[in-house]
């Protein structure tokens, strides 16, 4: 089984520890009127404003494999097209919905995650309403794979071939395995998944995924899948999140994203959309919410990707501008590879520009 990969906040003594390195991030000027906007310190991290006069990401589409999105909210009126659900289908019947994050039996079991997912990718912008998205013309794919947070690799890998033969240039899978699964498809037990991402290769489409947020080593699966953007996250002060894996894997295609503090504070992780109603009491909005996770991080790249895929650029051509691109902190470099940040922060200014 496959779970999504978020981490809820917690009351920890690494709060302090956390605090000892901390370093400025960038700045930006909100142009929007997005009233959440502010609060969005993850994209002036990436300086997603920046690449927004060259692209904003039009005609590219991103699929969110995922717990399925609110296909009702607001802040997505025009970014979706049609999507397809692999989770809770009668035998015969697979897909068996449209992506909505109700599954076949029409109720929510949790599965909130996708929406606010979906939100960073690219929720409409400029609208007067709740945040803006990383790629605010790009649009989103809703492919509900998981039911109250975990699926099968099957349905997965189904999810993620039909977004392939149905025009996504991306993939987003904010989720994964516990660790050691990385061990299954390289020995064969579980094939499924990796074969559907080299599928997805093949034709054009590129895969990036969250680290994990077990805080090891290496990358969990399946990021840790060769030709997989694996995505680690930063909190706001541009230091690796306490939870978050080091995003090290053999073909070394790692990068860093906004992904939250995950500790005590709204405004320290990251805001986007949820389902309408069910944001929490904590954070006092009902149709947008503060989450923190390698699954946050990943749709930032995954914003990005479709920002570089709208100037037309290929598979390869995409993946290179991402990792030669990103910065590492502190320091700026670029094009040099970190086992705690990998290629560093995606720089969505300096990726366009490339």
């Amino acid at each position: 089984m496959l779970s999504h990969v978020r981490t809820r906040r917690v009351l920890a003594a690494t709060a302090s520890v956390i605090a000892l390195v901390a370093v400025s991030s960038p700045t930006g000027t909100a142009t929007t009127n997005d009233p959440l906007r502010p609060k969005q310190w993850g994209l002036d991290q990436i300086r997603a404003e920046a690449a927004w006069p060259t692209t904003t990401g039009a005609g590219a589409v991103v699929a969110v494999v995922d717990t399925g999105v609110d296909l009702k909210h607001p802040d997505f009126v025009g970014q979706l097209v049609a999507g397809a659900t692999f989770t809770g289908c009668k035998k015969g019947q697979r897909p068996c919905g449209n992506g909505d994050f109700r599954g076949p039996d029409g109720k929510n079991n949790g599965d909130e995650h996708g929406t606010h997912v979906a939100g960073i990718v690219a929720a409409a912008t400029n609208n007067g309403i709740g945040v803006a998205g990383v790629a605010p013309n790009a649009d989103i794919m809703p492919v509900k794979v998981l039911e109250a947070g975990s699926g099968s690799y099957k349905d997965i890998a189904d999810g993620v071939r039909w977004a392939t033969n149905h025009g996504a240039d991306v993939v987003n899978l904010s989720l994964g395995g516990l660790p050691g699964t990385q061990v299954l498809p390289l020995t064969g037990l579980a094939t499924d998944l990796s074969k559907a991402i080299a599928y997805a290769r093949a034709n054009g489409v590129l895969t990036v995924a969250a680290a994990g947020n077990s805080a090891t080593p290496i990358c969990s699966d399946p990021a840790f899948t060769a030709d997989v953007i694996c995505v680690a996250a930063t909190d706001r002060n541009e230091l690796k999140a306490w939870y978050s894996e080091l995003p090290n894997k053999p073909d070394l295609k790692a990068v860093a994203a906004p992904g939250g503090a995950g500790l005590v504070s709204c405004n320290d992780d990251v805001w986007s959309t949820v389902p309408t109603g069910t944001g929490s009491a904590a954070c006092g909005k009902s149709a947008y919410d503060a989450y923190a996770g390698t699954s946050m991080a990943t749709p930032h790249v995954a914003g990005v990707a479709a920002l570089l895929y709208a100037q037309g650029r290929g598979v390869n051509q995409v993946e290179r501008a991402l990792l030669t691109t990103a910065r590492q902190p502190v320091t700026g470099l670029r094009g040099i590879y970190s086992p705690v940040y990998g290629y560093g922060i995606v720089d969505a200014r300096a990726a366009v520009a490339s």
